[in-house]
């Protein structure tokens, strides 16, 4: 076993301690309980000098004192550790969680490790009543405790990765020679497969939004390499090439995984206002001019991984001053009625901004922290001439 200090800041690391009960936790502990026929069930984590429960099935305390916690004595162990009859036994038989509620006298337990082997915790299986532990219930409760296990690594993992995603799309609005771009984005889970991005070229700058079907580290790993080869492709004025390496790169993954993405793609020319596009499947995007018309751009392409051969079309219209680009995933969809209409409803908001992130901001806020699925919108607005 690590020395205490490493095994503790593998457990800060979890960013478990003090969170609020959790479902895909308490059904282990509730399955525990039923699958052993025991009082009380729980998904215990030893901190520096106390022993605290993430999930707790026939237990009232939310915590108990280390020093007579049984769980302390299961991280030493490499596997089950098993107390058929607390009061028989020298090293607990005065223990208060034996003399006083709850009453052990059976307990069971599996240690709970980290990625990198420190013990953090067990699954805990008590009872007021003394009871052999059979080798056969012993796997099973190994198998419960790397169940827990899993779930707290891939937490750990998914909030790490939503941090890396995070710092992929840009944080602030840019304003450049007189366009105002911002854009924001509410994953449906801690990670997805959305995303919006802006960069400079030498002629004004480029746009991306697109949305990979799905969602989870899959869907967040497409979506990265979609990133990084539209990136690639920038130094090339040609929208359609950069298009077809990505289609190309992407085709034997998306395939394998039966999986595709949309995407609008498009090149901004600063000084006259030239936007070309290449709209993949998507379709979500307007054009609000100043008099407040709109106009939906059309998509003459199929999706990234559709598995045909196909020729990528490149469309163009210009931004004049005033007029606003707005390009959203389909999640927004659902913010309003779910079809196509809501576009009319984006427009709506729009018109009562006076800025690109107003205009983000207000979608944002109507998805609010519940959205079932991604959420992300893109805004370009050309300002009026002084």
């Amino acid at each position: 076993m690590h020395n205490e200090s490493t095994r503790q800041a593998a457990l800060d690391s979890l960013k478990i301690l003090d969170t609020p009960p959790e479902e895909r936790f308490d059904r282990i502990t509730r399955l525990a309980k039923q699958l052993f026929g025991v009082e009380t069930a729980a998904v215990s984590l030893i901190d520096h000098d106390r022993q605290w429960f993430k999930s707790k099935i026939g237990l009232e305390p939310q915590e108990t004192s280390r020093s007579i916690a049984f769980c302390d004595v299961t991280i030493r162990e490499s596997k089950n550790f098993t107390v058929p009859d607390a009061r028989q036994d020298s090293r607990f038989h005065n223990n208060p969680l034996v003399t006083g509620d709850p009453n052990i006298r059976f307990y069971a337990g599996y240690p709970l490790e980290t990625p990198s082997g420190e013990r953090v915790g067990a699954l805990c299986i008590f009872d007021p009543h003394p009871r052999e532990f059979t080798e056969a219930e012993e796997i099973q409760l190994r198998d419960l405790a790397l169940w827990v296990q899993k779930e707290m690594v891939i937490e750990n993992e998914l909030t790490r990765a939503s941090q890396v995603q995070k710092g992929l799309i840009p944080k602030q609005p840019e304003e450049r020679f007189g366009f105002e771009v911002a854009g924001g984005c509410v994953q449906a889970r801690s990670i997805g497969g959305d995303f919006y991005d802006w960069y400079p070229v030498n002629e004004g700058g480029m746009l991306t939004l697109a949305d990979v079907m799905g969602k989870g580290m899959g869907a967040a790993i497409i979506a990265a390499t979609v990133r990084a080869v539209l990136r690639a492709g920038s130094n090339s004025e040609g929208l359609v090439n950069s298009i077809e390496t990505a289609a190309a790169i992407l085709g034997a993954d998306l395939n394998s995984s039966g999986s595709f993405v949309t995407l609008f793609h498009a090149r901004l020319n600063v000084t006259s206002g030239l936007i070309r596009y290449v709209d993949a499947g998507h379709g979500l995007s307007i054009v609000m001019r100043r008099n407040g018309e709109i106009e939906r751009l059309s998509s003459h392409n199929p999706p990234l991984g559709v598995g045909i051969d196909i020729t990528w079309r490149e469309d163009s219209f210009v931004l004049n001053h005033g007029d606003t680009l707005i390009s959203v995933s389909d999640g927004v969809l659902d913010l309003f009625d779910g079809t196509l209409r809501a576009l009319d409803g984006v427009a709506d908001l729009a018109r009562s901004c006076n800025s690109s992130q107003e205009i983000v901001d207000a979608i944002i806020t109507r998805a609010g922290q519940n959205a079932s699925d991604d959420v992300t919108v893109l805004v370009l607005h050309r300002d009026l001439l002084e």
